[in-house]
């Protein structure tokens, strides 16, 4: 997989300065960081939504989408795959492949969400008396 990331990361890189006319990369990249993020979070709420509908078929397609526009957002950032592969590496050695770093402190910082809410399991809803 990281073979695959890092070719996709080559391509970006490759048209971060071509037309965004006839890149769709290129126009994503030229709309900046918001526009970049809101597409990472939309596609990570797709991926999520699929799988909580048992869609597998769905869940490998959007988590495509999913790694490109992360991928993008990475260029934007300057942030290098090798510098992910060498951050999931020293976590590995820390906590186990299976585990995640604990947080510290716990930030809270408001959502922003333009898209419609919707529930993802069927709840009753309790009369009044």
């Amino acid at each position: 997989m990281t073979d695959s990331v890092a070719r996709l990361y080559d391509a970006v890189i490759a048209v971060r300065g071509t037309d965004p006319a006839k890149s769709r990369t290129a126009r994503l990249l030229r709309a900046g960081r918001a526009k970049m993020a809101k597409k990472l979070a939309e596609e990570a709420v797709e991926v999520v939504i699929d799988a909580m509908h048992g869609q597998t078929e769905a869940v490998v397609r959007e988590s495509a989408d999913l790694l490109y526009n992360l991928v993008v957002l990475w260029v934007h950032a300057g942030v290098h795959p090798d510098d992910v592969w060498a951050e999931m590496s020293r976590r590995e050695a820390m906590f186990g492949i299976a585990e995640k770093l604990p947080k510290m402190t716990k930030a809270v910082a408001p959502v922003i969400s333009r898209r419609k809410v919707i529930a993802l399991e069927p709840r009753r809803v309790r009369k009044r008396r």
